[in-house]
């Protein structure tokens, strides 16, 4: 029986060959159930992006098995056909810097994967501007994003990735250029989400403010996992 949420079993990614090999994840082991929002912590250099990378099927891994949602799409090799489509429907992506398309305002940068998806166009607005709302952003809806502060600017790139409701996200340091109110905002319609649609969310962090708010965290640490408890703060 397939496991839901985010399932890691010896993950393996080397670079390289012969004496220049280096393992950049050697032994990666990681389950996050569905509702759940998990902290990854580590040094810089640790793995901690190659780790994301094999996740969302940017880069392939050496090997191992990752299971997202309930559908194996690694087993020492992959097992989906389109991974343009896994990435599109199934995973929804936080990372640091914000990557707007600085041709389309602040509603359309976040309507469009829905849009891209089938979903109808007044819809899929609809949708955008609740999470702006939720974001405390839809003031600037019809802003450009040359127009916004670099805060306000990851504020729409996280309403962007929550936007399709997908089974998991990957957010990459999502509260770095926020303050501390807005920061634990974002951690608490992370696990808002995470609660309401069954959805599985590691999140990639240095930020102090926000570490003691994960019950799990996992440690990364040259290419290994380590898992421990972590204080589940109230925020």
């Amino acid at each position: 029986m397939i496991e839901k949420g985010i399932k890691i079993e010896d993950l393996r990614k080397r670079y390289g060959k012969g004496d220049t090999a280096v393992d950049a994840l050697k032994n990666v082991n990681i389950h996050v159930a569905p509702g759940e929002v998990v902290g990854l912590v580590g040094p810089s250099g640790s793995g901690k992006t190659t780790l994301l990378k094999c996740l969302g099927a940017v880069i392939e891994p050496t090997g191992g098995r990752m299971i997202l949602g309930e559908e194996v799409i690694y087993d020492d090799g992959w097992k989906v056909r389109d991974l343009r489509a896994l990435r599109r429907d199934k995973i929804g992506f936080i990372f640091q810097a914000p990557y707007l398309i600085p041709f389309l305002d602040v509603t359309d940068n976040v309507a469009l994967l829905p849009m891209l998806a089938g979903q109808p166009n007044t819809a899929a607005r609809q949708q955008a501007l609740e999470l702006l709302q939720a974001l405390d952003i839809d003031h600037r809806a019809r802003a450009m994003p040359s127009q916004l502060s670099g805060g306000e600017q990851q504020r729409v790139a996280i309403a962007r990735g929550l936007v399709n409701r997908p089974p998991v996200i990957l957010a990459d340091e999502p509260t770095a250029p926020l303050d501390s109110e807005r920061a634990l905002a974002v951690i608490r319609i992370l696990n808002d989400m995470a609660r309401q649609f069954e959805t599985a969310i590691i999140v990639v962090t240095h930020d102090e403010k926000i570490i003691p708010t994960f019950k799990r965290i996992y440690h990364i640490r040259d290419g290994v996992t380590y898992e421990e408890t972590g204080e589940g703060r109230e925020f």
